[in-house]
């Protein structure tokens, strides 16, 4: 039995996609996974499987919330064991306690890969932005007083970027990954 960490995107932001997260929780359970617990109220669903195959696992959760919710919600799949390979390779300066900054880990949720979000996103604002890319994921620290003169901060929310994306912070990531029952 694995643990699995679900990401919907764009759930419960601005009166929008709403879910109520016990409903969710009750969605998942009914699909069979186990050890099911969310965590905010923003579409983090923690859980546990026997399947191994994330794809699979994408699809059930994406028409369950598709059936049980009626809305079209981006999910993103990962095992705690790829979350923490993961965050083991974080470069120094991101997921720190400097309070100046902003940390988010940028999954991508479409088939395009990392690069081409890199370039559709373009160069990071010299001295306020830090990206680095590992695997399928990109991290991403802003400067908090000057996001708004951040290159990415503005086209993240974008026309054609944003739905290729969900974003974590830092620390929900974090939280995740330390849900005390374990890998």
């Amino acid at each position: 039995m694995r643990k699995y960490i679900a990401f919907l995107r764009g759930t419960n932001i601005s009166g929008r996609n709403k879910i109520v997260m016990s409903d969710l929780k009750n969605g998942f359970e009914q699909l069979g996974f186990l050890d099911v617990s969310t965590y905010l109220n923003s579409g983090n669903v923690l859980f546990s499987s026997e399947n191994e195959n994330i794809t699979e696992m994408k699809h059930v959760i994406d028409m369950m919330i598709n059936d049980k919710f009626k809305l079209d919600i981006p999910v993103h799949v990962v095992s705690k064991q790829d979350l923490s390979d993961i965050l083991d390779n974080a470069p120094d300066w991101w997921g720190t306690e400097n309070k100046e900054k902003y940390d988010n880990l940028i999954f991508v949720i479409t088939e395009d890969t990392t690069d081409e979000i890199c370039d559709m996103l373009g160069r990071p604002s010299g001295g306020l932005e830090l990206v680095q890319v590992y695997k399928d994921v990109i991290f991403w620290t802003f400067d908090r007083k000057a996001y708004q003169k951040c290159n990415w901060w503005k086209k993240t929310a974008g026309a054609g970027i944003a739905e290729k994306l969900t974003i974590r912070t830092a620390n929900t990531v974090k939280k995740l990954l330390a849900d005390r029952r374990g890998n």
